[in-house]
């Protein structure tokens, strides 16, 4: 990042994602910490949250990730109120109903427009701005489901896998601009969005994930796994025969 004096901007696109937010709270002290999601007016203990970690300023700012043709103009409103981002977070995902999205067609698209159109749509538009400026940090969130797509989870999984690609290909367009992508590989995380599902081994918590984001981002790496181990692990899905693979679950 850039020193300019003023206080780095700080946005979190899903501001009530959990893993978000605990990153928001890392990230703001002395920051202007901004939180985008769809009815922001909602936000309050999300503000209070990042408030008391220390922001020098908290915003919120409505955001619907689903809405493509919003993204520029939400992304050049905050870049006009509070100047040029330092560090995007992209915290919005569905996991949908893998059930269901096998029968319904249309829930199968809308896991896809989420969690692989919507974030390719918001990476373009964030990226070329940040280049216009010189200097900026994005955040993504793949998943360990992005190795290798799972019988149990392949909706899902095929949109990270997607996205991971995207991700790879993006940081190597980005190399020499300024612009850094971080990769987020966690593996289950305990949180509401994997409410009432029974924990996979090394597991992790949106604390846990946000502790590794923050260091991973002070260290200026590209890629992080959540927790470490997780890398071997997703060697082994690789490697694993698919008559074994078809049949592991979740």
């Amino acid at each position: 990042m850039k020193d300019t004096g003023a206080p780095p901007v700080v946005v979190v696109f899903g501001g009530r994602s959990e893993i978000g937010l605990e990153v928001a709270t890392r990230l703001a002290p002395g920051a202007v910490v901004v939180l985008a999601a769809r009815r922001c007016g909602d936000l309050d203990a999300q503000v209070a949250a990042v408030r008391a970690a220390g922001a020098a300023a908290v915003a919120v700012r409505e955001f619907d990730a689903d809405a493509l043709d919003s993204h520029r103009s939400v992304v050049d409103s905050l870049i006009a109120d509070f100047g040029p981002i330092d560090t995007a977070v992209l915290a919005f995902g569905i996991l949908g109903d893998q059930a269901r999205a096998e029968k319904d067609p249309a829930h199968a698209a809308a896991v896809l427009h989420t969690d692989f159109v919507a974030q390719v749509s918001l990476l373009t538009v964030l990226t070329t701005r940040m280049q216009d400026a010189g200097s900026g940090r994005v955040v993504v969130f793949s998943s360990i489901a992005g190795t290798r797509a799972r019988r149990a989870n392949y909706v899902y999984g095929s949109a990270k896998m997607g996205l991971d690609g995207f991700t790879a290909g993006l940081t190597d367009a980005l190399h020499g601009t300024g612009v850094k992508v971080l990769l987020v590989r966690p593996g289950f995380v305990v949180g509401r969005m994997t409410a009432g599902m029974d924990p996979a081994p090394m597991s992790s918590t949106p604390q846990q994930v946000a502790d590794a984001v923050v260091r991973a981002l002070r260290k200026g790496r590209s890629t992080v796994w959540v927790p470490a181990p997780m890398a071997a692990l997703a060697f082994a899905f690789r490697m694993t025969p698919r008559f074994i693979w078809r049949r592991l679950p979740r």
